[in-house]
């Protein structure tokens, strides 16, 4: 089947337009090479947008509203990133440096890592300002041959992964917190359960309400790291009579650093995890008006504000809890914060609250963007029942991929054992996501190098070159680095199975995505006597466009392509006869959806 010659330099055409009908070929078309490249743009104040014709069409009035503006820009990422990371990781962090002096150090790689992962996800929207999705947009553009490879393997992936039950699990912890009673195995896995669902009525019932309330509860967040951080250096202050010496552990701040790659790699992947969601906002760009300037000025902003706050809790942690038994608190960094500084009260248990809707922010945050995700890899084709994933209907919103998001959700909270599904769960998601945007990284130079030749404009942002390389080396990191032993053996890792089961289960499922790719796009239609092809179709009256792949028979290959374009348009000439070209006349067999 063979990849296609990404960099050959291939004579290029121009085709240009005369209307707008979304349902027929009527946008400029640049032809270079065996690439097609279509010009559309949307109504939400973004430039044209210059993309391949097998990806999905371009919805030029978002389906979901344009309800996110620059306050839901800042507090969609704050709310990913700041949910059970700073209240549950820290811990997690230290006992794997060994030091304070080296977690702090680590804190900020995650900062300058969600610095240069936002100016590379600012750049490839900048290419693709009319597109939600995020991922799933800019690896279908970056490598658009073989026609669906990437969407089908990254459908596979996301399918696969997007679960919430990590962050399910730590707000169950500090529900049962908040109660005082230790939970059984069952009943910890009931509470995530029930929060998740929760959090899943509520985006399904109403797109822009559940937006505010999200906004809502990402203020809280931020008040709650504020008053964390204000705490610590009261502390420092030496204000607090119980806490005799709180700078001993800055003292000989890197005694106990470790030099065991293994455990250096655990700290890396969780402080990735802590940053997750400086990207967020990407999910919507569809939904934001004049999308490039206000994800440049409010995505930096949210960083921001993360990053210092995230600095100023781990001093705050570090000074209040002694190092030995901060190391050992897992999933309950924070509430091992609150009972050595306020005690087993009132306040503690107050405190305990703002970290529980902290979870739920996060939940909300994570869900409203992988719907979006989920939605655009159901148009670009590649999931049956292509419909299904795309419509808004009843609510407005895209219930069809929270349904999803909850039933993997589901699966993976009931499925594994309590104990060490916390670190597992998230070194999974994290190894395979590590891969890809190595990948997505790499892509960029191809884009510019594609745009380039073909004379396009310079897009409203683009990423400095040491940032890229900066970003493309962590993420060989996190690929490489996770395979060194830990110093007790092949058991003695942050889980009691071998150390690298998440490595060789995330290589796993992309291999199965290869696998799956291969049968569904190669081997079923030589046995089946047809091809794959696109054809545009509008799923409702809300704006709602998407692409579905077709079986066409061999025997109409001909006539199919003669009357569509490559993006599944159907040609200007035909569109009088559009009945019986795009469904059959009654005589021909009709296509079959893939």
């Amino acid at each position: 089947m063979g990849f296609p010659k990404f960099w050959a330099r291939s004579a290029t055409t121009e085709v240009p337009a005369n209307d707008v009908n979304p349902s027929s070929s009527d946008v400029s078309v640049i032809h270079d090479g065996n690439l097609t490249f279509t010009i559309e743009k949307a109504e939400n104040g973004s430039k044209p947008s210059y993309q391949e014709a097998a990806g999905a069409p371009v919805e030029s009035k978002s389906p979901l509203g344009y309800h996110v503006g620059w306050i839901t820009v800042i507090f969609l990422n704050v709310n990913q990133m700041i949910g059970t990371g700073i209240f549950s990781t820290p811990g997690t962090i230290l006992n794997s440096t060994g030091s304070v002096g080296l977690a702090l150090i680590y804190w900020t790689i995650g900062f300058l890592l969600a610095i240069a992962g936002f100016s590379v996800y600012l750049e490839l929207s900048s290419y693709f300002p009319n597109r939600s999705g995020s991922e799933v947009v800019y690896l279908e553009q970056e490598y658009p041959r073989p026609k669906h490879f990437f969407p089908v393997t990254f459908a596979v992936y996301s399918v696969l992964l997007s679960f919430s039950s990590s962050n399910s699990i730590v707000l169950a912890r500090y529900v049962y917190q908040i109660a005082g009673t230790t939970p059984t195995d069952w009943q910890l896995k009931g509470v995530a359960i029930a929060g998740y669902t929760v959090a899943t009525i509520f985006v399904i019932a109403h797109n822009k309400y559940s937006l505010w309330l999200s906004n809502l509860l990402g203020f809280v967040k931020i008040v709650t790291l504020i008053f964390i951080s204000i705490t610590g250096l009261v502390i420092l202050g030496g204000n607090v009579p119980h806490i005799s010496d709180p700078g001993v552990n800055f003292r000989n701040a890197f005694e106990g650093t470790t030099t065991n790659g293994n455990d250096l790699a655990v700290a890396l992947v969780n402080i990735v995890f802590s940053y997750t969601g400086f990207a967020n906002a990407f999910n919507v760009v569809n939904e934001i008006k004049n999308p490039i300037p206000t994800l440049k000025r409010n995505g930096a902003v949210s960083i921001l504000t993360v990053g210092l706050l995230y600095m100023l809790c781990n001093i705050a942690y570090f000074s209040a809890v002694p190092k030995a038994e901060f190391a050992k608190s897992k999933e309950t960094a924070a509430g091992v914060f609150f009972v050595t500084v306020f005690g087993q009260g009132r306040a503690e248990k107050a405190l305990n609250v703002l970290v529980l809707l902290s979870a739920f922010a996060n939940l909300l945050a994570v869900v409203i963007g992988h719907s979006r995700v989920i939605r655009e890899i159901g148009r670009q084709g590649v999931l049956p029942f292509t419909k299904f994933w795309v419509s808004t209907k009843p609510f407005g919103t895209p219930a069809a991929p929270y349904f999803l998001l909850w039933v993997v959700t589901f699966v993976m909270i009931v499925a594994p054992p309590a104990g060490d599904a916390f670190q597992f769960v998230v070194s999974l998601a994290t190894y395979p996501n590590g891969i890809f945007h190595l990948l997505l990284t790499s892509g960029v130079y191809i884009i510019r190098y594609r745009r380039k030749r073909l004379g396009l404009p310079r897009p409203e942002f683009r990423a400095w070159d040491v940032v890229l390389i900066f970003y493309i080396l962590l993420q060989v990191y996190i690929i490489a680095t996770p395979w060194i032993p830990p110093k007790g053996g092949p058991y003695a890792g942050s889980v009691s199975f071998w150390y690298a089961t998440y490595c060789v289960v995330g290589i796993g499922i992309i291999l199965l995505c290869g696998l799956y790719y291969i049968v569904w796009m190669y081997l079923l239609p030589r046995w089946g006597g047809y091809k794959v092809r696109p054809e545009i179709l509008n799923v409702d009256e809300h704006g709602a466009v998407t692409h579905r792949l077709v079986k066409v028979p061999l025997s109409e290959i001909e006539k199919w392509d003669e009357e569509h374009d490559e993006a599944g348009h159907l040609r200007r000439r035909y569109r009088g006869n559009e009945t019986s070209s795009s469904q059959g006349d009654g005589k021909d067999q009709e296509p079959k959806v893939v």
